[in-house]
């Protein structure tokens, strides 16, 4: 697994600044103000920070970009990497700037002279999460990214401060890797196992297989996974840093591979299904951001892990499948298989813990990417305080996320003639009935969010703060629900 860098935090010393080889990135106020640190490199560079200060090339600067002046003269450092910033940055500009600090900086070591500045975490945490880089399958010598020092006027207080970013940065990580990973390796087995090896930091993990969920009624799930070699799974994974209320439950859908069964998937962009076990993925970071940061509430993350492969045995357009709840569905599309998946974990989920509030995640439909791009998940939930909180921490933490509508008027799209229901509806509001059908499967006093993540669970180019393909996205913001919401307060 891809570890991302540990910043050394030290306390200011002008000295480390002369001798340092690597590249020193500095900040320049918008106003071309020089901080002590910067300063001390100017002296060294003879002038060079004041002189680009106050030249047209820095006032055309927008506020958090970086400019880089490789091998400065008279100072050891191989570039001193300049960060237009303000002291009281916004956080989402701050990490923006890191990341780009990051992309300057390359492969080489890195000090970061961060002083006093107030921005200089979320500096740091955009650093770190734009060094990343997945080249578990790449032959030849494998490059390790460069260190990154700061520079800080209190160390032991930012050691502190940032230990929670870094355990978030732990959990993007992970869910980075486990997307990125081509089918053949994240097999079900492989991805339960991976998931299992997290009860080394504290999580209980408990992992269902077929017979298990056979005799719990969960043919849904199991009927999206019957044409496959690869056996389905529900893995199960406990946080209990609260106390004795009940707990939050996470739902991510585990698509190791999706060819869409016997409705088969067009050719011609199908290798990217390997990322449609990307809602398992998020709730697979967050647990272990949880867990790392020793978070004071219980939480609950359950994934349900199959894959969709067509084959003699493979479940049929026109079959009727019973979910655990009871209902039965006419399987229209064998390629609307997510949904299958969550019903019966969403079911499951309610009966075992009761929890307090329930959010699922799945890379669940292309219609959703012809709404939002890529740029926003689509957020659907029966209800408003829980919905609105979620939103509010994703702004937080600058992922996007937009509220799209769910209404009984719907519900006619998704009337079967000879079932309960069934799991597609057409090409009309498409990523709404699937919201409709998995809200079927929620009671209703139970506050629940659909995310619907097709779109910004990985990416052809690169995002702000990470490069092209898997990006976390929703481990921060999560995280920070949970934190902000659910979490046991001292005293």
């Amino acid at each position: 697994m891809t570890s991302p860098i540990s910043p050394d935090f030290v306390e200011t010393d002008l000295d480390r600044i002369d001798a340092f080889e690597g590249k020193i990135v500095c900040f320049l106020t918008p106003s071309g103000g020089l901080d002590p640190l910067a300063r001390r490199v100017n002296k060294l560079a003879r002038g060079v920070l004041a002189r680009f200060s106050e030249s047209e090339a820095f006032e055309s600067m927008k506020t958090g970009a970086v400019q880089v002046m490789d091998y400065p003269a008279n100072i050891a450092a191989k570039a001193i990497v300049i960060v237009k910033l303000g002291r009281k940055a916004d956080a989402d500009v701050a990490r923006k700037a890191g990341a780009d600090a990051a992309k300057a900086v390359g492969k080489s070591d890195a000090m970061l002279l961060a002083g006093a500045n107030r921005a200089a975490l979320d500096v740091v945490q955009g650093y770190v999460l734009r060094a990343y880089d997945f080249s578990d399958h790449k032959s030849g010598e494998k490059t390790d990214q460069g260190g990154l020092t700061v520079l800080v006027s209190n160390a032991e207080e930012a050691k502190t401060a940032y230990a929670a970013r870094q355990a978030a940065t732990e959990g993007v990580f992970m869910t980075r890797d486990l997307v990125n990973e081509p089918a053949n390796v994240l097999t079900t087995t492989e991805f339960a196992n991976r998931l299992t090896e997290m009860e080394e930091i504290g999580l209980k993990v408990t992992v269902l297989e077929e017979a298990d969920m056979e005799k719990l009624g969960m043919h849904a799930l199991l009927g999206v996974g019957q044409g496959s070699v690869s056996p389905s799974k529900m893995v199960v994974m406990e946080w209990n840093g609260g106390g004795d209320e009940k707990p939050f439950a996470l739902v991510g859908k585990g698509v190791v591979f999706d060819t869409g069964g016997i409705s088969l998937k067009p050719a011609g962009g199908m290798e990217d299904m390997t990322m449609d076990m990307g809602g398992a993925g998020v709730v697979a970071g967050v647990m272990k951001t949880l867990a790392l940061r020793k978070a004071k509430a219980n939480v609950v993350g359950l994934v349900g892990l199959v894959e969709n492969m067509p084959d003699g045995k493979a479940q049929r357009p026109g079959d009727v499948v019973t979910s655990m709840k009871g209902d039965t569905i006419e399987v229209i599309n064998t390629d609307a298989e997510g949904r299958l998946l969550l019903a019966d974990v969403l079911w499951y989920a309610q009966k075992t813990y009761e929890p307090v509030g329930m959010i699922n995640l799945a890379t669940l439909t292309g219609a959703i990417i012809i709404g939002l791009g890529h740029e926003n998940a689509g957020v659907f939930s029966n209800n408003d305080d829980l919905c609105n909180r979620f939103l509010k921490a994703a702004k937080a933490e600058t992922e996007g996320a937009w509220r799209m509508p769910l209404g009984d008027a719907y519900d006619k799209l998704i009337k079967s003639r000879i079932a309960d229901i069934k799991n597609t509806g057409g090409r009309a509001a498409g990523s709404i009935t699937a919201g409709q059908f998995l809200q079927r499967f929620v009671e209703p006093e139970m506050p629940w969010i659909h995310l619907d993540i097709a779109g910004v669970a990985s990416v052809k180019s690169a995002t702000d703060l990470a490069p092209a393909g898997a990006t976390g996205w929703g481990v921060r913001a999560l995280d920070r629900l949970i934190a902000d919401n659910y979490e046991q307060v001292d005293g």
